[in-house]
């Protein structure tokens, strides 16, 4: 017979700790069934249920570029376009779209 249930240590930051466990009290989760659920959608998604990706960048302030760094940018505009590395401009709104919940 299977165990009803199985131990799990890790180490956790303390500020980390803290400030997850405050918002699981808000919601009435207990920090087990939040690593529950966790491990559950890990196995239904087949992998980690969110993306791990470095942060967006934000975008160049063109208007705050010299006309050095502006030539700069442009050039690495159209090395990538001759490089094919382009996507079509529905993919790239639709990205918006997803990113920005819209």
């Amino acid at each position: 017979m299977a165990a009803k249930s199985a131990n799990l240590y890790a180490r956790i930051e303390p500020d980390v700790k803290e400030q997850a466990e405050n918002i699981l009290s808000a919601l009435g989760i207990t920090a087990s069934n939040a690593i529950n659920m966790f491990y559950k959608q890990i196995i239904l998604q087949k992998g980690l249920p969110f993306a791990v990706k470095l942060p967006v960048e934000k975008p160049l302030a063109m208007a705050s570029l010299s006309k050095e760094e502006l030539d700069v940018e442009i050039e690495k505009g159209y090395a990538d376009m001759l490089e094919g590395r382009t996507e079509s401009a529905e993919k790239v709104f639709a990205d918006i779209r997803k990113d920005y919940g819209l």
